[in-house]
């Protein structure tokens, strides 16, 4: 049995960045799903650097991130804030990430692996409208991610047994369960339930900076349904190209929440993937995510 509290502890380290000068600040690296950095951690830290710029306490509404390099989890990454805009009601940041690399001659140069825009924006009332919340089954009917790797684990080839098994910092519960290894083609829509128990009460930034964390799971993946793959087929190249995510309401992360995601097209190696998160009948975020989708020769 695993200490769940430990993986907590771990996310909430991931978001404590430490400042190194004005407007720059530091960010850990974890190894959460491999030898490169996890974009779901640097869209967390991206965001966590630019809140501590603001001089008001202004949560953040819309973010528009590019990855443009895998990360490398030995080592931090560094974020560079630019103040763009202070206004009344708005704020803008530019947040470019950086981690250093070797040269050929042995200098240390700085590489660009990620880049946001976001804006943030007290809370005000106004018009209010949104669609009906889906209806799926509710969490407490649904059999937990890591309890449903224990029917497909037999079916891992044996190297990635202990990976494959390891349990994620986020508790998810897929509504409709599919064969990790060997998936049937089916329709690009689905949902699961998520939340971070054990956190307890945060900062609305550490809530939306989990939450930007755990819209990386399972997104860019739903491209892949029509076809029949996924990301342990053998041949295929997937990372995400950009990421986009606007706030609408409050919420609770540590309570469940129901992530609806769906893809329009996939086309010359990329897909585009949509994403909707709800809790008690509230359409808290929605998120939009091209991802590389290379098969090559099996």
């Amino acid at each position: 049995m695993f200490d769940y509290k430990q993986l907590v502890d771990q996310l909430l380290d991931t978001v404590q960045l430490k400042q190194i000068d004005t407007d720059v600040f530091e960010g850990k690296s974890y190894d959460y799903v491999g030898k490169r950095i996890f974009g779901g951690q640097v869209l967390a830290q991206a965001i966590m650097a630019a809140a501590r710029t603001l001089d008001e306490d202004k949560p953040c509404h819309s973010l528009h991130g590019y990855f443009l390099l895998g990360g490398n989890i030995n080592q931090p990454v560094i974020y560079k804030v630019r103040r763009l805009r202070d206004g009344r009601s708005l704020s803008a940041r530019e947040v470019t990430a950086v981690q250093c690399k070797q040269d050929q001659q042995g200098n240390q140069i700085e590489q660009v692996v990620f880049t946001m825009m976001a804006s943030f924006s007290l809370m005000e009332g106004g018009l209010d409208y949104q669609e009906d919340m889906p209806a799926y089954p509710p969490p407490e009917d649904l059999e937990s991610e890591q309890s449903l790797k224990e029917h497909h684990v037999g079916d891992v080839p044996e190297p990635l047994r202990e990976r494959f098994m390891r349990p994620r910092h986020v508790e998810i519960k897929p509504v409709k369960p599919r064969n990790p290894v060997v998936p049937d083609p089916m329709k690009p829509k689905q949902a699961n339930w998520l939340r971070i128990p054990e956190l307890g009460e945060q900062p609305v930034a550490i809530q939306q900076a989990l939450l930007a964390f755990s819209s990386d799971y399972y997104l860019v993946g739903t491209g892949l349904m029509p076809h029949g793959i996924s990301f342990m087929t053998k041949g295929l190249q997937a990372a995400s190209i950009d990421h986009s995510m606007h706030f609408h309401r409050p919420f609770d992360i540590n309570e469940w929440l129901l992530y609806d995601m769906w893809c329009d097209t996939t086309s010359h190696s990329r897909g585009l993937n949509h994403g909707q998160f709800w809790q008690n009948g509230n359409l808290i975020a929605t998120v939009q995510q091209e991802g590389l989708m290379r098969l090559r020769d099996r």
